[in-house]
């Protein structure tokens, strides 16, 4: 890239930072300190206000730059992800969102412990909510250094890791500083930015071809390589029985993932009312199906006007093709046009990683606070001393986040987000639906449940081609692959089902009848709801 390029593209940059640390710190200087405050900005925001923020929240680095690259790579089969990421919210809506927010506090662990002994549950939810946010902060990471590194020509290893360490820093201020109420509005800016700048690449790429759909999907077809078997399932998925697997593995946990994911489920508390929770999902819904919509004309525009090729060459996972198309539509690399546009795409896709690292921070931070260091206490925490915690929590969180991220900058990142969707299936999705409507449920089944599902997730991560094993993985020089398929949702979601049904079965625990009577009157009705 050019110095136009870099130099306008770290200036807007500069401006999207400087915009949000000053609503950070407005906000810390008008907040009351509260664990509420801290947690779920006073329950205080509108659906539409939340609806915007739950869109930013969802609409990650994932989104914005791997869907789109892995369209651009794959054709059809790029497909799944979109399609995968926006049906979920069907769960949430019909089976999630009212009865959480009625039930809980904070955190997903309120829901699960308040009907069973809450140490043992916390401490497992806690943990499985942790581990789902640090691999899902992994790919905001891998976003970030990939953005950078095109910024600055690919050239730079060193920019690229500092970059990773600069995003890390900067979502330990906002969260530590602003909490839930500076990171809403984050995610509300960043929303708008993001949709706005998605709107106007997919009319300019719909204009490239005269708004004929038609046109732009049988150029993709000659431009990709594959020829018709682009347009067709199966060009990642279909080689073997293996892939198809693998097909099947990775719709279930995007399907299942989003109602477990810790970050999403805080966002539910800060409405005042379950009817506003719902309010919005649907909120949430119109405008996460419109830009998945946008980002299969930008993954099949990316590979008509670049060529697969030339995406897979400026980065092998995709993770670049949004920018480089923005290049391109703009009147190319030495046009004042592509300059302008290429660095508003960057610039946008750097405030999504921004915002969405700052919501992940928050909800894993409080699940460290307020679930396992409430639970690991003899005493009672008071709410201070829980937000300092937090606090404290959300740099370490950070850090951790770093060093992974600087692990993996090498896959795709809307793949690790993948992930991150199968464990959150796999360990919270049983444990919550189970507490919400299991009138025999039980303190063993939802811990059970949670390290069911946890446990052979990350176990079948790391046996899996993902680490060892292949050319790609992250570790190519070794091999301790032992489990075929990349994604593990097919075996670990089944298993955080049924080891949470064997765990209550064969407990001596009687169920409270007039606890789950009582959990089940405030889901439905909101009596007594927070």
């Amino acid at each position: 890239m050019t110095g136009d390029h870099q130099t306008l593209a770290l200036l807007l940059f500069g401006v999207f930072v400087a915009i949000t640390l000053a609503i950070t710190t407005w906000v810390s200087r008008n907040r009351r300190g509260s664990a509420e405050e801290f947690y779920a900005g006073g329950r205080l925001f509108t659906p539409m206000e939340n609806g915007f923020a739950i869109a930013g929240d969802y609409m990650s680095a994932a989104s914005f730059l791997g869907i789109s690259g892995l369209i651009a790579l794959f054709g059809y089969d790029g497909l799944l992800y979109s399609v995968g990421f926006l049906v979920a919210w069907l769960v949430v809506l019909f089976l999630v969102a009212e009865l959480v927010r009625n039930c809980g506090r904070f955190t997903l662990a309120d829901v699960v412990a308040a009907r069973m002994r809450e140490r043992p549950v916390r401490i497992a939810t806690g943990t499985s909510s942790v581990t789902v946010s640090v691999l899902y902060l992994v790919a905001q990471m891998v976003g970030a250094g990939t953005l950078v590194a095109l910024l600055l020509g690919g050239r730079s290893e060193a920019a690229q890791a500092w970059t990773v360490i600069g995003v890390g820093a900067l979502m330990v201020i906002y969260v530590s500083l602003g909490g839930m109420r500076a990171t809403t509005w984050i995610q509300i800016v960043k929303s708008v930015l993001l949709l706005g700048g998605t709107v106007a690449l997919t009319v300019l790429v719909l204009l490239r071809f005269h708004g004929d759909f038609d046109r732009l999907l049988l150029t993709a077809a000659e431009r990709s390589g594959h020829g018709d078997a682009f347009l067709a399932p199966g060009l990642k998925y279909g080689g073997d029985w293996t892939a198809r697997f693998d097909f099947i593995s990775l719709g279930l946990a995007l399907v299942l993932g989003t109602a477990g994911l810790p970050h999403i489920l805080s966002r539910f508390f800060t409405v005042p009312t379950a009817r506003a929770a719902r309010r919005s999902v649907v909120w949430a819904i119109g405008l996460i199906g419109g830009f998945y919509l946008m980002t299969i004309v930008l993954g099949f525009g990316a590979a008509a006007i670049l060529g697969s090729e030339a995406v897979r060459g400026s980065n092998a996972a995709g993770n670049t093709a949004v920018p480089l198309l923005a290049l391109d539509l703009g009147g190319g690399a030495d046009s004042t046009g592509g300059t302008v546009l290429f660095a508003l795409v960057a610039a946008i896709a750097f405030a999504t990683i921004l915002a969405v690292v700052a919501g992940i921070t928050l909800s894993s931070s409080a699940s460290v606070a307020h679930d396992l260091y409430a639970s690991l206490r003899r005493r009672r925490a008071e709410p201070r001393s829980e937000v300092a915690v937090a606090r404290v929590a959300a740099v370490g969180i950070g850090v951790v986040a770093i060093a992974l991220g600087l692990l993996a900058r090498d896959l795709n990142v809307a793949f690790l987000v993948g992930l991150a969707f199968a464990v959150a299936a796999s360990a919270n999705l049983p444990v919550l639906l189970y507490s919400l409507f299991w009138r025999d449920f039980t303190t063993r089944g939802a811990v059970w449940a949670v390290y069911g599902g946890l446990i052979p997730a990350v176990v079948l991560v790391l046996l899996s081609p993902v680490v060892s094993g292949s050319p790609d993985s992250l570790f190519p020089g070794v091999d301790f692959q032992y489990f075929p398929l990349q994604n593990p949702g097919l075996v670990s979601i089944p298993l955080g089902f049924v080891t949470g049904w064997l765990g209550t079965v064969t407990s001596a625990e009687v169920p409270d009848a007039a606890k789950h009577a009582e959990t089940e009157v405030r889901s439905l009705t909101g009596a007594g709801a927070v």
